[in-house]
């Protein structure tokens, strides 16, 4: 039987759309229990001993959860048992560097909830931030009375979290499809095959729309890679943020400014005389003006990768947020209509959030080629002036 395109495309499409739905709903959330991680204790002056107190009403633990879900993770956890506290998933290995090397399974935290002994040493995760500090055997956090953040010594970190996860995956996909997709050219006269013709097109755009109109077709090739690898790239970590994983890593903003701060090197190595002549001496302005332009400028040198930076994580990060929070809807109405409605504006929301992951990409790597471009443009003859 031929399926038709049309057709498979709704099917595709309605399939990506519900995998943000799916990984809202591994975990069962209603009015009478919702299984949260359970906070370590916390000892410190003006705090109780026990933990922090967990929320009771069915709104603070949605609100508990988002908050939860946008944070990375040492461990993948798809399901759990309420009355248990049972998860299946898999653990990640932590590797610590706390006065000697410390290397174990994060199943050793039992997802949060259990102190890890390595070396004689013990370590918690912080339940709030995600992140792990060294403790006594009993576990105990204490937090510093004037900052509220814990006072407990913080090891250096270099363990193999969700979003690193997510990051060799995208990196090591990306080497599987293009790889192929070169071979494919040369046993094929440069004609594309298998899932090389998904991703020809969007090459050719990459290089015809966005490089050449902005770079100029002198020296557009010198910055193609970096301009192919940073599309895809965060396409596809916005595309894995999307499904029941629950990776935000283009919402993590260490990331974003990784990213950003690899086209800020570019842009300012590779420029030539002429992008320096405009910013420190600009050409045909008086020159009084051109001590007070000279500094603005200078700075503008820092706010574009940091709009890059703020854009993408701002965009990523708030979509997350207001997509889990409508589907939370779901949970407080308990009624056909309203669980009805928020169902389907979760749906709809799911398909913008698809668009959204390309367009950031898009708007990522066009900002890099004009950047890219002004740095590299040519000196013409300012007869205007």
């Amino acid at each position: 039987m031929v399926i038709l395109n049309r057709p498979l495309r709704l099917v595709v499409a309605t399939f990506l759309a519900c995998l943000p739905l799916v990984s809202f709903a591994n975990q069962e959330i209603d009015s009478a229990k919702v299984n949260l991680e359970n906070s370590h204790a916390v000892v410190a002056e003006g705090h109780h001993e026990g933990g922090h107190a967990e929320p009771t009403d069915v709104k603070s633990k949605i609100k508990a959860f988002v908050s939860h879900h946008v944070l990375d993770s040492h461990d993948f956890s798809f399901t759990q048992d309420d009355e248990t506290g049972e998860s299946w998933g898999f653990p990640l290995p932590i590797i610590l560097l706390d006065e000697g090397l410390h290397m174990f399974s994060s199943a050793k935290f039992h997802h949060g909830k259990e102190v890890a002994e390595s070396n004689g040493k013990y370590y918690v995760i912080n339940h709030h931030d995600g992140k792990i500090y060294r403790t006594d055997a009993s576990g105990t956090i204490t937090e510093n009375e004037e900052t509220g953040f814990p006072s407990n010594v913080r090891p250096i970190d270099f363990s193999i979290t969700k979003t690193v996860v997510s990051i060799l995956g995208a990196a090591l996909l990306m080497l599987f499809l293009f790889s192929s997709l070169a071979k494919s050219y040369s046993k094929n006269k440069g004609i594309a095959s298998g899932p090389g013709r998904i991703f020809e097109p969007i090459v050719l755009y990459i290089r015809d729309e966005i490089a050449i109109p902005n770079i100029g077709e002198k020296k557009y090739k010198n910055y193609m890679s970096y301009l192919l690898t940073i599309f895809f790239f965060v396409l596809f970590l916005n595309i894995f943020g999307l499904t029941p994983l629950g990776i935000n890593a283009t919402g993590n903003l260490t990331i974003t400014f990784s990213l950003a701060f690899l086209t800020f090197l570019i842009t300012n190595l590779t420029a030539n005389k002429n992008y320096w002549g405009h910013i420190f001496w600009m050409p045909g302005v008086p020159k009084p003006m051109r001590i007070i332009l000279a500094p603005i400028e200078l700075l503008g040198i820092f706010i574009k990768p940091f709009s890059l930076m703020i854009r993408l994580y701002a965009n990523i990060f708030a979509g997350h947020i207001v997509l889990m929070s409508i589907i939370g809807l779901m949970f407080i109405f308990k009624s056909w209509i309203g669980s009805s409605l928020s169902f389907g504006l979760s749906f709809l929301l799911s398909i913008l959030e698809i668009l959204v992951a390309f367009l950031q990409a898009y708007i990522f790597t066009m900002l890099s080629a004009l950047y890219f471009g002004s740095a590299v443009e040519e000196h013409h003859h300012e007869e205007g002036h």
